[in-house]
């Protein structure tokens, strides 16, 4: 392959990728070690008639309460647990979280919602919590990054003066790959 080519084209990835390089690097190096984010809680109890509710009537507690907030519809997908008088449907997303939950009021649900701080809602982008939009991003991303990588391979072993160090760079990365998985 043309070396200028490679170069433009690593220039130009490593730059319009850097952010969010950036993002995933933080909050991937955060993770590890246990901080991940706060979410701020609020529960309340409101009126609503749960003996006979389904998934339907649930999801629109959940959007009701949501918009007197002026919150966001999550991000992912609802599921529904439970059956009868237990069922509870829990719906994720990047920056909001909401559950509804019968009480012992039958007449009464249980609301909890969740808001992302800005660390949490970037930690919830990279553990794919985010729009269609974030995930095609991401995927992007991804694909970047191994050009990065490859275009970066290619052109060390296009040198000379690099073949050799690009071999032994290859070497014990790989090496240590396969070191750190088995202690994993």
């Amino acid at each position: 392959m043309n070396r200028v080519f490679l170069t433009k084209l690593h220039l130009i990835l490593a730059a319009f990728m850097f952010p969010a390089v950036l993002m995933f690097l933080l909050t991937g190096a955060l993770y590890t070690w246990g901080n991940k984010g706060e979410w701020h809680e609020e529960v309340v109890q409101v009126s609503a008639p749960m003996e006979n509710a389904d998934e339907a009537a649930l999801r629109e507690i959940a959007l009701a309460q949501l918009a007197q907030r002026g919150l966001p519809e999550p991000s992912g997908a609802a599921s529904v647990s439970g059956e009868g008088s237990d069922l509870a449907l829990a719906w994720t997303g990047a920056r909001t979280d909401i559950k509804v939950a019968a009480t012992d009021d039958p007449s009464v649900a249980e609301v909890t919602i969740n808001q992302a701080s800005l660390h949490r809602w970037l930690v919830q982008l990279h553990k794919a919590k985010g729009s269609v939009f974030f995930k095609i991003y991401a995927t992007f991303l991804a694909i970047s990054l191994f050009i990065l990588v490859l275009s970066g391979l290619i052109m060390g072993l296009q040198v000379p003066a690099l073949r050799r160090l690009t071999w032994l760079s290859s070497g014990a990365g790989l090496a240590a790959f396969i070191g750190f998985v088995l202690l994993g």
